[in-house]
């Protein structure tokens, strides 16, 4: 009843992970993880090919066999 509630530290406050950590924790995820996690980076990306840029949300992120895949919308 009279229990201290802990409160979730702000992110700001957090400590920023290490590059190793980063690099375990990515080797940890399946390719599943790994396709949906490049689903949110590719807001922040720019592709350029052949002259074109495409924007990384123009892109389908899907897992084929024991790879990621990347398309452009629309294409097969």
């Amino acid at each position: 009843m009279f229990a201290k509630k802990t409160s979730a530290q702000a992110q700001t406050y957090q400590p920023v992970l290490e590059g190793k950590e980063v690099i375990d924790l990515f080797s940890r995820l399946t390719l599943h993880h790994q396709a949906a996690l490049l689903r949110l980076i590719s807001r922040n990306l720019v592709v350029v090919n052949d002259g074109k840029e495409h924007m990384g949300f123009e892109f389908n992120f899907n897992v084929e066999g024991a790879m990621v895949t990347a398309r452009l919308d629309g294409d097969q």
